[in-house]
């Protein structure tokens, strides 16, 4: 009887040292997370402020519109 109570002192021992380890581990997941974020965030800032100062322009982003040059209109075409 006494050996089962020591098996049984022993493994709620394991138990609460498993559990307390898992929420320590689970702690550090949600800091690495969030610093992983923090940090995907400030690259895309920096990026963006890389690109401002070598006049590039971002991948993806169309060119600026070019100012609309005068055109003769007939008038015509205003009376349809």
């Amino acid at each position: 009887m006494t050996v089962q109570w020591i098996v049984m002192g022993v493994s709620l021992l394991l138990a609460l040292l498993a559990w307390s380890k898992a929420r320590r581990t689970a702690r550090r997941l949600e800091q690495l997370s969030q610093m992983y974020w923090e940090l995907k965030y400030q690259h895309g800032e920096l990026r963006v402020q890389v690109q401002r100062l070598t006049g590039e322009a971002p991948p993806g982003t169309p060119a600026p519109p070019r100012p609309p040059a005068d055109a003769f209109v007939p008038l015509t075409s205003l009376r349809k």
